[in-house]
């Protein structure tokens, strides 16, 4: 047997099969899911470690916007002030994590895996409603870590081609998805957020004002929620922040988030609590 022979990779691995990179992972390295490799080395007792907070999204006429700040904590601590927690999940999709920091990061990268699998095993990409369930699946297969404490709560939200509009999903630890209407937010800050967009949020937005009103309910429940971190202006320090239309994903140049965030300082200066809302 020559060394090139031994260098091949196994036959399982060059062989057409699932169109699920997850399935294959947990046929052939299950020891790789995100999760599985914590649980065999976590100590009894709980742990510390870093967590990602406040996430929202809103639906505008043309598609999605989410928003995400920049703290992590870990416990009563800021573990670090500059966390990203909004990434792409492919062309037409964005997902934002909340909870065990480490984790979910991970577990996006595992998700970003699966969609781009599934595109090159398929020649052709999953609908919105696919891939909020392949991401369903993937948070049902942490349970085991979530039941310890190590919880994963992602937002995902996308762009429905078919349907030409932005949708939002939200889930629980046990892999139960939701669609949402409108806005939702997740983490520690959700309660703040959603109240704000409650006040601020209203049909036909136009995509900069969508991405005003999520910053505004991530300074709302900043101002309420200490795991959740404000605009920084003596770091420069913003928000993350994705526009997901029909024209796919961006990620908000940090220049014009920074814009943003001044012009609401500025005007939070006049008026502590925000804009006020119309009663009718």
């Amino acid at each position: 047997m020559t060394a090139a022979h031994d260098a091949r990779l196994p036959s399982a691995y060059l062989t057409p099969g699932t169109s699920s990179f997850a399935g294959f992972l947990a046929d052939q390295a299950p020891d790789l899911l995100p999760g599985r490799l914590a649980s065999r080395q976590q100590a009894v007792g709980a742990v510390d470690v870093p967590h990602g907070t406040t996430i929202v999204a809103a639906t505008f006429a043309g598609g999605v916007v989410m928003a995400g700040d920049r703290r992590a904590t870990m416990g009563n601590i800021i573990a670090q002030r500059d966390i990203e927690k909004v990434f792409p999940a492919d062309e037409y999709s964005c997902v934002g994590i909340a909870g065990s920091a480490g984790l979910a990061v991970e577990l996006t990268r595992l998700f970003q895996v699966e969609l781009e699998h599934y595109e090159k095993i398929e020649g052709t990409t999953l609908s919105l409603d696919g891939k909020a369930n392949r991401l369903a699946a993937l948070i049902r297969g942490n349970l085991a870590m979530a039941m310890q404490g190590l919880a994963v709560v992602p937002l995902f939200a996308g762009y429905d081609q078919n349907a030409g509009i932005g949708r939002i999903f939200s889930y629980d630890v046990t892999g139960g998805r939701y669609e949402e209407q409108a806005f939702y937010s997740v983490g520690s800050g959700s309660l703040f957020a959603r109240g704000s967009l409650k006040k601020l949020y209203r049909d036909g937005l136009s995509a900069r004002d969508c991405v005003i009103a999520t910053v505004q309910a991530l300074y709302d429940a900043a101002d309420d929620d200490s795991a959740t971190g404000g605009p920084d202006l003596a770091r420069r320090i913003f928000p993350v922040v994705a526009v997901v239309s029909a024209d796919g994903y961006a990620r908000m140049p940090d220049a014009d988030v920074a814009t943003i965030a001044d012009e609401i300082m500025a005007a939070r200066m006049q008026r502590p609590d925000g804009p006020a809302a119309p009663l009718t």
